[in-house]
């Protein structure tokens, strides 16, 4: 049987059922939120979850994390899919879409691993498209997707090991990206010729308190970008009506021994400049992204659930599975005219491979 719940609704996109998503086995759709407190309101607690459904390996997954006191608390969950697209509960985790493009509910209820959630994120402006993301090695596609970014705030709370905290007034980015990339198994047939690894990647979702900054880049390892783009977007408003930035470009300051950020500016030309300094990394980790076993798309069996606790210290970042990280960071927006803001938002970086503007010239050399 390939009929599911999805059909009995007009979102189809090929002559095909719902169930099948294309042809292409790498093909995904998943849900992305982190929330922090605001600029001024201080606390350096930070959550974060993904949910993840993967059509062709017949998998979804999901992990809710939290991050405070030097402490980062991850649970991890995966199920055999059903080939139900519309389902989108993983064991504990749930999501709820209360009204689309503007409100969606996070459910958590794992109090065998000690933490529950129930958050409501309501979006501030209509969300944002990138640019399609289009990337091949050689003939072979890489990557190929789309994503919407939307900044919100929430409501609700959130509990681990019997501390409940309200996250009311919290700010974050949510995201939707679906398309085509690595998930799964490692292909085990490599490209020919053999491509080396290079991949950079900054993505920058800021808020304000009148409206939101994004940024966002893929380079190759010259430096030159093959996807950038900065948009400014007050309360309220919508992409069209604002436009983005007609150039921008980033000089980053590198932690020593990293491949992590100590500072960044952002040049956006007439429309001026954006300066961002980190204060606390979330390692992405948490949520499935290098993680040795709970990668995207593994097949973990019927159900998994696990817990899995870091201690923000004793991580080596020289490893390649600690160098995605979303750096929490006070940012500060000097527009065209000289107006200067100051808010808060993430610096997400992954760095492999070579660039040349970083001084990086290997897959894996650090930063004097």
């Amino acid at each position: 049987m390939a009929l599911t719940w999805g059909d009995d609704y007009p979102i189809h996109q090929t002559p095909e059922p719902v169930a099948y998503a294309g042809t292409d086995r790498n093909f995904y759709d998943r849900y992305f939120f982190n929330g922090y407190a605001p600029e001024g309101e201080g606390g350096d607690l930070f959550f974060a979850a993904a949910f993840g459904v993967y059509p062709h390996l017949n998998i979804a997954d999901a992990s809710f994390c939290v991050m405070r006191d030097g402490k980062q608390v991850n649970l991890h969950a995966s199920r055999w899919l059903g080939m139900e697209r519309m389902d989108l509960r993983v064991g504990p985790i749930a999501i709820e879409v209360l009204q689309p493009l503007q409100r969606l509910k996070l459910v958590v209820q794992a109090p065998e691993q000690g933490v529950t959630a129930e958050i409501v994120f309501e979006g501030r402006a209509f969300p944002i498209e990138e640019p399609r993301f289009i990337r091949r090695n050689g003939p072979r596609a890489f990557m190929d997707y789309t994503r919407l970014t939307q900044n919100g705030r929430y409501s609700g709370w959130i509990e681990v090991d019997g501390v409940r905290t309200a996250v009311d007034g919290f700010v974050g980015t949510r995201d939707r990206s679906w398309g085509v990339r690595p998930i799964g198994a490692r292909d085990p047939q490599e490209p020919v010729p053999p491509v080396p690894p290079q991949f950079f990647w900054l993505w920058s979702p800021c808020n304000f308190a009148d409206g939101s900054f994004f940024f966002h880049t893929n380079d190759d390892d010259l430096g030159r970008p093959w996807n950038r783009r900065a948009v400014w977007l007050e309360d309220g408003g919508h992409e069209e009506a604002f436009g983005g930035f007609a150039q921008s470009s980033c000089a980053i300051r590198w932690k020593s021994a990293t491949r992590h950020a100590a500072s960044a500016t952002l040049d956006l030309g007439e429309g001026g400049s954006v300066s961002i300094a980190p204060q606390t990394e979330f390692f992405m980790l948490g949520l499935g992204y290098t993680h040795p076993t709970w990668g995207h798309g593994h097949n973990q069996g019927e159900l998994k659930v696990e817990r899995e606790d870091f201690v923000l210290a004793n991580i080596d970042r020289r490893l390649p599975h600690h160098l995605h990280v979303q750096a929490l960071s006070r940012v500060t927006f000097v527009d065209g005219q000289g107006r200067s803001r100051v808010g808060r938002g993430v610096f997400e970086q992954l760095v492999i491979g070579p660039h040349a503007p970083s001084g990086f010239a290997s897959i894996l050399d650090l930063a004097p």
